[in-house]
């Protein structure tokens, strides 16, 4: 299913093509950045993406990591996923981790996360008793490792 995102192009994204997906099946779309940096070991950053969208209400955002960036350089993103707000219209900015042994140079054009549009449930909460589980109170490995 298609849904209509309205997306603006700002500085050096207009460059830049539109989020894409890779392929028929991709999940996402590919954010590029907009701007060079390097990402020393340990360190963070806001990578802009040049980019402002406005998600249909009932939407959100999510932006994730590229795995093949964690797999061969230890970079993802530090709040995977990341949020996008439907009332959000400021740019999207990639907040990426350089978990990797060696610094991490990132140029304008590459790709750097996946945006996903996700639909959105609202909580409607009810204080009352909660059934019981065979799990019960039961967290952090609990279940076991096999």
């Amino acid at each position: 299913m298609e849904v209509p995102v309205k997306i603006v192009r700002e500085g050096r994204a207009n460059e830049l093509p539109l989020p894409e997906y890779a392929t028929p099946f991709s999940a996402g779309v590919d954010l590029r950045a907009a701007d060079n940096c390097v990402l020393l070991p340990g360190e963070w950053t806001a990578v802009p993406t040049g980019l402002r969208i406005e998600l249909p209400e009932g939407y959100e955002g999510q932006v994730r990591p590229r795995s093949g960036l964690a797999a061969r350089h230890g970079v993802t993103v530090l709040n995977a996923p990341g949020t996008i707000d439907s009332d959000y219209r400021g740019e999207i900015r990639v907040l990426l981790i350089n978990h990797g042994k060696e610094s991490f140079a990132i140029s304008a054009g590459d790709r750097v996360a996946q945006l996903i549009l996700a639909p959105v449930s609202r909580i409607s909460w009810r204080e009352e008793a909660l059934a019981d589980s065979e799990r019960g109170e039961g967290g952090f490995g609990s279940t076991g490792r096999s």
